[in-house]
């Protein structure tokens, strides 16, 4: 399966929600795209809800279907919470963990920015943006690449204190990965335990 590249309010209006961020359209139409869903009644079974969770999740952190299952098993296979895990190698990708420094306004153009070489970890170049990033890591923006606008846009006003786990220097653009989040610290609507129960079966 390709990644996604289609219209995003779309895929909002699936979920009825806005996990690619505000959406001005999904406040107006909150149900599911096509010409019959304000209509749609069906009753969605355990195995469908289950699958949406784990395709919202999917969307949510832009990661491919071989992606996700290879994190589920690593997950499945660390100490803790199998959903709890999950989210946070998912929160400790390098893409999600440069979105959440904003040093990139989505995850969208974090990944671009990782895959364009822009984006360091402890001084050095790392261009995939799966990589997963372990605390007490730094990870910046490239010498040359700190002039970029997309980079100074996304920082300009940015609240570095949201994020409990992640500490942000601004003169060097810069953040440390202080340590995994607690899952209560995590802003995303995902109810991980569905998708566990979903690779369970």
């Amino acid at each position: 399966m390709a990644r996604y590249t289609g219209p995003k309010t779309k895929i909002a209006r699936k979920f009825g929600e806005p996990i690619y961020g505000p959406d001005k359209v999904l406040s107006k139409k909150n149900y599911p795209p096509g010409i019959h869903g304000n209509n749609r009644r069906k009753k969605t079974s355990e195995y469908g809800i289950q699958l949406r969770e784990k395709q919202k999740a999917k969307y949510t952190y832009g990661v491919l279907e071989r992606q996700f299952r290879n994190l589920f098993e690593k997950a499945s296979s660390t100490k803790g919470i199998k959903g709890e895990v999950l989210l946070q190698l998912l929160e400790s990708r390098l893409d999600n963990v440069v979105f959440r420094l904003g040093i990139a306004p989505t995850r969208d153009a974090a990944r671009q920015l990782v895959s364009h070489r822009h984006i360091v970890v402890d001084g050095k170049l790392v261009n995939i943006p799966s990589y997963l990033v372990k605390a007490g890591q730094v990870i910046g923006v490239r010498e040359k690449s700190k002039s970029l606008e997309i980079v100074n846009n996304s920082l300009s006003g940015f609240n570095h204190s949201k994020y409990a786990w992640l500490e942000f220097d601004q003169s060097s653009k810069s953040g440390k990965f202080l340590h995994m989040p607690e899952r209560a610290d995590i802003p995303e609507n995902i109810k991980e335990q569905l998708i566990v129960e979903l690779y369970s079966k």
